[in-house]
């Protein structure tokens, strides 16, 4: 397996003792495959962030630990390692800990780990359950400082959050739904990846709130638990869509938007207003067909440099600064992407 990194560079990224790397990269006996692959994505990882592995100046070893669709955590990653260089003369290294779904459970083993192997921060995307803020407790304990991105712990330990304000996006998109409405008929079908984060959670209510008040003869039809995985997400809403016939309009909370799309295409109905969250490949390709009607963006790159400026101030690495502010809320077009969108 051929690398330029020190034994210890790649036990450290991967978490692993260097007798097991060694074992690994020597091809000997008794490791599994699982470490094996442990090992092969420390390397990767060291690979694309080897403009700052030897750099002079403080380092920073930071986990990215986070439930989300693989579109999402795709752009999280992209966005941490293209801010790498603006963080000198720091030098800010990532281990990354991503999954699509699962229980709860298995994010409590890995933010486990991480307190008892030791950690610089965590920067972390959850769902607010019991005993992942508990977890975030046993961290804080450890002297590990955990900053929420994109959606938020608020009763846990955390030392900050990073992102918007959920509550007046969803309400944005309200407007934006009654404005393009207009007069015309139709219900509202609202689509969360699931009730556990607190994020969506915000936005449906800030969105419900404010089409109660502009708008209260629209119907809002809510579906939940999809995973914003595009498998199930086709089912729910297909099955939400034969149940209710008047549904002419979306608000995409929670992701899964190709499916929900798919969905009225197969059964020939047709989706007036389409709003969206977040600027991944999915929704970029979408706006430029003009399949969405707006996305709701925040600049993913600022946050997460925020959020590693914030992880450093726990250290004393840099002055201390006031409480954070939500980051801005962008309405998006197909007339008015910014020229980082993905593609």
């Amino acid at each position: 397996m051929g690398h330029p990194f020190p034994i210890r560079e790649i036990a450290r990224q991967a978490g692993l003792s260097e007798a097991t790397v060694d074992r690994v990269l020597n091809g000997r006996g008794g490791v599994r495959e699982s470490t094996a692959r442990e090992v092969r994505q420390a390397i990767a990882d060291l690979d694309r962030q080897r403009t700052q592995v030897r750099l002079v100046g403080r380092t920073f070893m930071v986990d990215i630990v986070m439930q989300a669709p693989e579109r999402f955590t795709t752009a999280v990653r992209a966005a941490l390692e293209a801010e790498l260089p603006s963080l000198r003369p720091a030098v800010l290294r990532s281990r990354f800990h991503f999954r699509e779904t699962g229980p709860a459970g298995e994010l409590v083993r890995i933010l486990d780990r991480i307190a008892r192997r030791g950690s610089q921060g965590v920067i972390l995307k959850a769902p607010d359950v019991p005993e992942v803020t508990a977890a975030v407790g046993w961290l804080e304990a450890a002297g590990v400082p955990v900053v929420t991105l994109v959606t938020d712990l608020p009763s846990s330990a955390r030392l900050a959050y990073v992102g918007i304000d959920d509550r007046a996006a969803g309400a944005t998109a309200a407007y934006l739904m009654g404005q393009w409405l207009g007069e015309r008929p139709g219900n509202i079908l609202t689509s969360l990846s699931s009730g556990f984060f607190r994020n969506e959670e915000e936005r449906e209510m800030g969105f419900r709130s404010a089409m109660r008040a502009r708008h209260p003869e629209r119907t809002l039809v809510e579906i939940a638990e999809g995973q914003g995985l595009d498998a199930t997400q086709y089912d729910l809403v297909r099955a939400a869509l034969e149940r209710d016939p008047g549904i002419r309009a979306v608000y995409s909370i929670g992701g899964g938007n190709i499916a929900t799309l798919r969905a009225f295409d197969d059964l020939g109905r047709e989706c007036a207003v389409f709003v969206a969250h977040d600027l991944d490949h999915d929704n970029t390709r979408l706006l430029r067909e003009h399949r969405l009607s707006a996305v709701l963006h925040h600049d993913l790159r600022q946050d997460v440099r925020e959020a590693c400026h914030t992880v450093m101030r726990a250290h004393d690495a840099l002055p201390p600064a006031g409480p954070t502010l939500p980051s801005a809320i962008q309405v998006v077009t197909p007339y008015n992407m910014p020229p980082q969108a993905a593609v």
